[in-house]
Order: structure tokens, then sequence, then C-alpha cells
């Protein structure tokens, strides 16, 4: 049996996104560290309150101990710094470093050579449209995360968004 979808087999098209992503994330990235130091670095830049570590283990999907060391790796390099939280100064918040965004401009732009390179046989307009695509599913696919964290929380439910 082929991966390849049929055409006019939506289902199975749509049964290869996943795996395209994994795929994608795997093959762009400068390996594995790189990949793993991008994905804390631009979760702590994204969040628009305070990152905890905890926070950092919730989004990445990956348990507080895997968090905790990765954080430390990056306080390590010099790319993020612990710093107490305004709105409680009993909590440890994590913030970017310089050298922190410095590292995520540097990513960014290996990224989009990457991109570049493998859309290079694209018409410009394929190229937006799929960039464009792209971006809106990131952002859509907070939605889904936070529903889904609230599916895991004893009395919440998606349905209500409580």
């Amino acid at each position: 049996m082929s991966d390849s979808p049929r055409p006019g087999d939506d289902e199975g098209l749509l049964d290869q996104v996943g795996p395209a992503l994994s795929r994608l994330r795997r093959r762009t990235s400068g390996g594995r560290g790189d990949l793993t130091r991008n994905l804390v670095l631009n979760v702590v830049h994204d969040d628009p309150g305070e990152m905890t570590v905890g926070g950092v283990a919730a989004e990445m999907g990956v348990a507080q101990p895997v968090a905790s060391r990765t954080v430390a790796a990056c306080i390590a390099d010099g790319l993020l710094r612990r710093a107490v939280s305004q709105a409680d100064g009993r909590r440890t918040v994590l913030e970017l470093t310089e050298a922190g965004e410095a590292e995520r401009g540097r990513f960014a732009s290996e990224q989009r050579e990457a991109f570049e390179f493998i859309t290079a046989g694209w018409t410009a307009a394929e190229r937006d449209q799929f960039a464009r695509f792209l971006i809106r599913y990131s952002q859509d696919s907070s939605d889904w995360s936070r529903r889904q964290a609230l599916k895991g929380r004893p009395g919440g439910s998606a349905a209500t968004g409580a």
C-alpha cells in the first residue's frame, strides 16, 4: 500500500498531514539540539505573560524534568535567564537574553533559507499561499491545544470552555 494519497481521496490526504509536519520539523532543523533549543526559545518568546519551566513543559508536551533539563541547558548557554515574577515574587519565570534573541533570529534565518530552497520550483503565489496557510494553521493550533488542555482538567470541558 502506498503512503501517497489517491486523487480525490481527501481522507487519505489529511492522514498525511501529521507525518508530513513531523518530517518537515525533523528535516528543516539544524539537528535535535537545535530543534529543541528553537522550540524552547520560541515558547518563551511567544508567551504574552510570564513563562515558567512548567509552562514550557506544557507547551512542548513533555514531562517537567525534560523541560527543566532543556531550560537549564539554554540558561547555561546564555540564551535564557531566570527572573522573579512581577505578578508573584515567589515564582521564577524565564526570559530571553540578547543572545537568546539572536539565536532565535539565526534559527529563523536558517528556516527561511530552507523554505526558499525547498519551494524554489514553486510560483511566488504558491509560496505566499502556503506560507499564509502554514502560519494560520500554527495560530489556529493554539485554540486546539487550549481545548485539549481543558479536557484534561477536572471539571473542564472543551465544549463549555470552562
